[in-house]
């Protein structure tokens, strides 16, 4: 089926147009009916007797682009002066930058800012080191860390390729919590390398965020630095997706009438998200989950379990459920895909519950668009940003943050997590709640402020804080 244009295909076209009338109109007409939708037009630019215009247009992935500009250079009067794909131009020399903190103006702040007054502040961190946390940017600075193993949907596409993720990671970090964090994209072939490089690198930083990082090893990476170091440690794909998840259920439960001890619910992927979801919606109380990966549902004395599937496994399905995804899915309540694409249809659907509730959260696409499961989901969620309730980890990753360094945590708690839900959770209020709008935008920036005060709470209440 056709999917909805979005911009992460748009193009941006520069256009001459003859000044006659009705080129504007066949111009607009041509980018409609090539399936494009025009997002905005800039004012006109009168030279003699052509009229020049920027059109933007989103479309549905490149082939698309390609057929609309096709479209477009076959309309009589009208010439494409240029056009670029707007996302390209977005990541062109990346997306964040170094800035300074301190002017440098005249030799008094040189003094103070480099040699020799900045040799006081160094022995001040040497005589007691906790003082780093205030002195340095480690008060605030959050490393990115992927080896490029489980990028997106994408799969292990290394270091290199993966760092526009991380760059747009760290982005979301400084615009919704003001939070500073930088890419490290490691170029290694072991887990344990991971480890050591984070161990070394520690000292610069007040926290990691580890990313991207394929299970199982992402795993035993986020065990070992949580235990090796006193900052805190957070794998956003495992944790981040869990909480948002979480806070998501918890408002389409209130939508729904549904209790969480009553829902049955079926989570395709056991990978780091899938497992971290079940953990979080086990301490919240959900009645029945079962969990699939590619070989089928996942039971207790399966083969081929790791480490990770191995404890799932031992504290969900209780009634050992065996079969496919499509076997399991059958007369439950919700469906949870951190997977693949087009893994669930509609005819999926019709075996669940009544009214069931569907976070289909693969990316770029998802287990089932929207558009497949409209008129059957009670409630519908994806991982996009072209679609109502966007199960987004920036509602979770910058306020989790940004309360763990306010207090000085040294570790994210599992009661921190679930804190972090609760906020984003109670930031939709019984008024804007709807089948739409089970979770708050992404663009309300007091969201990551709310989820920051219940996590600094939480630290404190769990002990974990520095000072």
């Amino acid at each position: 089926m056709p999917f909805l244009p979005t911009a992460a295909y748009s193009i941006h076209l520069q256009v001459a147009l003859d000044n006659v009338p009705n080129t504007l109109g066949r111009l607009a007409t041509a980018i409609g009916e090539a399936g494009a939708n025009i997002m905005s037009m800039g004012g006109f630019d009168v030279r003699g007797d052509l009229l020049v215009n920027d059109v933007v247009a989103n479309c549905r992935d490149e082939d698309h682009a390609a057929a609309v500009v096709t479209a477009i250079e076959n309309q009589p009067g009208v010439e494409i002066l240029h056009w670029y794909d707007r996302t390209f131009d977005m990541h062109e020399g990346g997306k964040i930058e170094v800035v300074s903190l301190a002017k440098v103006n005249d030799r008094h702040d040189l003094s103070m800012a480099y040699t020799p007054g900045v040799a006081r502040v160094c022995i001040a961190i040497h005589d007691e080191p906790a003082r780093a946390h205030e002195l340095t940017i480690k008060k605030n600075t959050v490393a990115v860390v992927t080896d490029g193993t489980a990028v997106l949907g994408l799969g292990d596409i290394g270091p290199a390729a993966a760092m526009p993720v991380m760059e747009g990671k760290a982005l979301l970090f400084k615009e919704f919590a003001g939070v500073d964090a930088f890419p490290i994209c490691l170029d290694v072939t072991d887990p344990q390398e991971i480890i050591d490089t984070v161990i070394r690198m520690a000292p610069t930083f007040g926290g990691i965020n580890l990313e991207d990082i394929a299970a199982p090893a992402a795993f035993h990476v986020e065990e070992a630095l949580r235990a090796a170091l006193d900052i805190p440690v957070f794998h956003d794909d495992q944790h981040g997706t869990a909480v948002v998840t979480l806070a998501a259920l918890w408002n389409a439960c209130r939508l729904t009438g549904r209790d969480m001890g009553d829902l049955s619910v079926v989570i395709a992927g056991m990978g780091a998200a899938g497992v971290a979801v079940g953990k979080i919606l086990l301490d919240a109380g959900v009645g029945e989950i079962v969990g699939v990966d590619r070989m089928g549902a996942v039971y207790s004395g399966r083969d081929n379990l790791n480490v990770a599937k191995e404890w799932f496994a031992d504290h969900t399905n209780p009634d050992r459920k065996m079969g496919s995804l499509k076997d399991v899915l059958v007369g439950t309540d919700v469906f949870v895909g951190v997977s693949g694409p087009g893994l669930i249809d509609a005819a999926d659907l019709r075996t669940m519950n009544p009214d069931p509730i569907v976070f289909a959260m693969a990316n770029p696409e998802p287990e089932i668009h929207p558009e497949e499961a409209d008129g059957l989901a009670a409630v519908m969620a994806t991982g996009r940003s072209d679609y109502p309730n966007q199960i987004n980890n920036v509602l979770a990753f910058p306020g989790i943050f940004r309360g763990a360094l306010d207090v000085g945590a040294t570790d994210i708690t599992e009661n921190m997590k679930l804190a972090a839900a609760r906020a984003i959770a109670d930031s939709v209020s019984e008024a804007d709640l709807k089948p739409s709008f089970v979770v708050p935008s992404v663009f309300d920036k007091s969201v990551p402020y709310r989820v920051a005060e219940a996590v600094a709470a939480a630290a404190v209440a769990d002990g974990v804080c520095r000072t």
